[in-house]
């Protein structure tokens, strides 16, 4: 079950099952998701300091091949585009995305034959990103079924997760909304999730992504501490 409110011409849908730990999805009243915008100067400093290199985050990124994995890393790295080649096997990158943010961020190749071997990579995951190109509806099916898998694995129990809806640029993209009916994000009942439009050969969307994404990943490791004691 899901409540709804609106706040600021913003409608919030949570799951009415408090013991589940869902989400809190956002979406505008005309059901598309929109980016969020955060004040980049010394409230995010504060907000986000624990994630110094004294306490690492680790965040795999996964998606089929051709979704632009590749390209989103290096966008957040340097905030350019570089040309890339299909992933054999993984990169890895320690990023600073904003002040006082240290991610390590492990991209995963996604070509079919490499999918059996993320599960590798799943030790110690407090974040995931998934990478959906949004103008390949022929392949949406394919890569639901792959992030369902993903999802099922015991090392990921209530790992946060943002769906980057990336290629926004092309014309025939179905959205960030569209990108979530397909995957069927709605039935994520025990994990916070969001999506983000973006393009990652511009840069746009990209950081307001893995903002929303550290904000999630910052509650998670603080709701993970509580448990502890």
């Amino acid at each position: 079950m899901f409540r709804a409110e609106i706040n600021h011409n913003r409608m919030y849908v949570q799951c009415s099952d408090r013991n589940s730990k869902c989400c809190t999805n956002r979406v505008d009243e005309k059901n598309e998701y929109f980016p969020v915008k955060y004040n980049m100067g010394s409230t995010a400093s504060r907000l986000y300091s624990f994630m110094t290199a004294d306490d690492p985050v680790n965040i795999v990124m996964l998606g089929l091949d051709d979704a632009g994995k590749t390209t989103l890393l290096y966008q957040m790295k340097m905030k350019e585009t570089v040309t890339t080649v299909p992933t054999i096997g993984f990169n890895v990158e320690t990023l600073s995305p904003m002040k006082g943010v240290s991610l390590t961020v492990w991209d995963i190749g996604g070509q079919k034959k490499l999918r059996p071997l993320w599960q590798n990579y799943y030790r110690e995951i407090h974040g995931i990103i998934y990478v959906v190109d949004s103008a390949d509806v022929e392949r949406m099916d394919e890569s639901r079924d792959e992030l369902y898998s993903v999802l099922a694995c015991g090392k990921l129990v209530a790992v946060p997760l943002v769906v980057f809806a990336n290629k926004q640029d092309k014309p025939n993209n179905i959205g960030p909304s569209g990108v979530s009916n397909h995957l069927r994000l709605t039935k994520l009942l025990d994990r916070k999730w969001f999506v983000q439009a973006c393009c990652a050969t511009d840069g746009d969307g990209v950081i307001a992504g893995i903002e929303e994404l550290v904000r999630m990943i910052k509650e998670f490791k603080r709701n993970k501490s509580e448990l502890r004691q």
